[in-house]
């Protein structure tokens, strides 16, 4: 199974026994770097996950946690920081077969059976039999993260009457004073 993917850990569904399996997953330095230019962060100092793998119908179902610290730059400061991310990852992979059955079948909250072009409960797919554990910790890093990042202890404060009088260059330049005073 190749992959262009930055961090990529595939696994085969039927070689993970019936009582299951702990998989624990860590990106070295180049797949940190390579995964930060893809989801356009200046850095990700480490990323894990422990898993836990386990059948479900024709595939698999996964859960556990992950775990990162990745910099970020502050939406107020613009100035990077460091920010530790941790999330429940949690999914489930099966074949088509799978999937249109949990489609057509669905009823979900009411609604008459098949009545749903999509569900978005539907497992993720297997790709030649193999879910990529990597890819998922990927998708769940980004999600975790807090697409307006403010650094410990910076808050954003709305400019003042003062401000306005000034005009947006008044606020600027007071900024700018601060910034020159650290």
């Amino acid at each position: 199974m190749a992959t262009d993917l930055p961090f990529s850990r595939p696994v085969v569904a039927a070689a993970v026994p019936e009582d299951g399996r702990e998989v624990h997953l860590e990106a070295d330095a180049a797949e940190r770097a390579a995964l930060a230019a893809f989801l356009d962060l200046p850095g990700i100092a480490r990323l894990e996950a422990d898993l836990r793998l386990s059948r479900w119908r024709d595939g698999l179902a996964v859960g556990g946690t992950l775990d990162a610290v990745v910099t970020r730059v502050c939406v107020v400061s613009l100035e990077p920081f460091e920010a530790e991310i941790h999330e429940p990852v949690e999914a489930r992979f099966g074949t088509a077969a799978s999937a249109g059955a949990r489609i057509e079948g669905s009823g979900v909250e009411g609604e008459p059976k098949g009545s749903h072009a999509a569900d978005l409960d539907a497992p993720e797919p297997l790709v030649d039999g193999r879910a990529d554990l990597g890819q998922l910790v990927a998708e769940f890093l980004a999600l975790g993260l807090d697409p307006y990042p403010h650094a410990p202890g910076v808050a954003f404060e709305p400019p003042t009457e003062e401000d306005a009088r000034g005009g947006a260059f008044a606020a600027l330049a007071r900024l700018r004073g601060e910034r020159d005073k650290r």
